[in-house]
């Protein structure tokens, strides 16, 4: 009998192109609701690309932005797709004390259950921002009531990164509640190389993340954590001036790119929700 292809987790980080950390010296937090927002006909074009290739995806949704366009969560979950939390404003959890990461992620469950009508029960750091230097998040996470997280790259990054953490789903030290499922790496030369998508899928060749996908699938027998945002296949999003030459670079790379090279990989593997693959739960 032949083997079915493995089914992979493809997952979208809800939030506006202002809110991205990068860009934060550019859109400082109490300019946001002056912004032009553009966040809502992005996803709505996401869940067509997801709708147009019969694959089901995790939305991790800015509590923020869930109040704001609680039409558009109700759709997520009316198309079958998975409603995860992503914090309320975007601030990394290396930024907050511990009783004000429980603030925040309680904050953003409650909106995101009372507009859905379901149970939110993933979670997923701004920037990756859960490392060495925070592992009590877990804890943290596990006593709100969330049962996964998918926190963790374990990569080296100026920015985030744990290289040392495990590479597929493990649950943490002492923890009962909680499985953290990191963002999928390659293994090459004694060194973890990220495979997960955002801006490397954007600047690599569509084939090196095809054949990365492969590898785990083949190589490991494990699915892969893919992730996007919705920013991301918006090449007209306004664009501050006076940005780093990086940062800007960085942002802005491929994007009017990136919405073909989603559409063929939606349509080159298999792809579901986080939840389901993960934990077995059925929608």
């Amino acid at each position: 009998m032949p083997t079915l292809p493995i089914r992979n987790a493809f997952s979208i980080d809800v939030e506006d192109y202002f809110q991205v950390s990068a860009l934060a010296p550019h859109f400082p937090r109490q300019t946001w609701d002056q912004q032009p927002c553009r966040v809502e006909r992005n996803v709505d074009r996401m869940l067509v690309m997801l709708d147009d290739t019969d694959s089901k995806a995790t939305f991790f949704t800015l509590g923020w932005v869930a109040e704001r366009y609680p039409a558009m969560v109700k759709r997520i979950v009316a198309a079958g797709h998975e409603l995860a939390s992503h914090g309320y404003g975007h601030q990394r959890a290396s930024d907050l004390s511990r009783t004000e990461f429980s603030e925040d992620i309680r904050h953003a469950k409650t909106i995101l259950e009372d507009l859905s009508g379901r149970s939110v029960v993933g979670y997923r750091a701004p920037s990756f921002s859960i490392g060495e230097n925070n592992l009590w998040a877990l804890d943290t996470l596990g006593e709100a009531g969330y049962q996964y997280s998918s926190s963790i790259y374990p990569i080296r990054h100026d920015h985030y990164g744990m290289p040392n953490a495990p590479r597929f789903a493990f649950k943490p030290d002492d923890s009962k509640a909680l499985l953290e499922l990191p963002a999928t790496t390659i293994r090459l030369l004694n060194r973890n190389f990220p495979a997960a998508g955002g801006g490397y899928f954007r600047l690599l060749p569509y084939r090196l993340s095809c054949w990365s996908i492969t590898r785990v699938n083949q190589s490991d027998n494990q699915p892969c954590i893919f992730y996007c945002h919705p920013w991301e296949i918006d090449p007209d999003q306004p664009r501050p001036s006076g940005m780093k030459l990086k940062t800007r670079f960085r942002h802005y790379v491929n994007l009017g790119k990136t919405e073909s090279k989603l559409r063929n990989l939606l349509a080159d593997f298999s792809w579901g929700r986080i939840d389901e693959i993960f934990l077995g739960k059925t929608n």
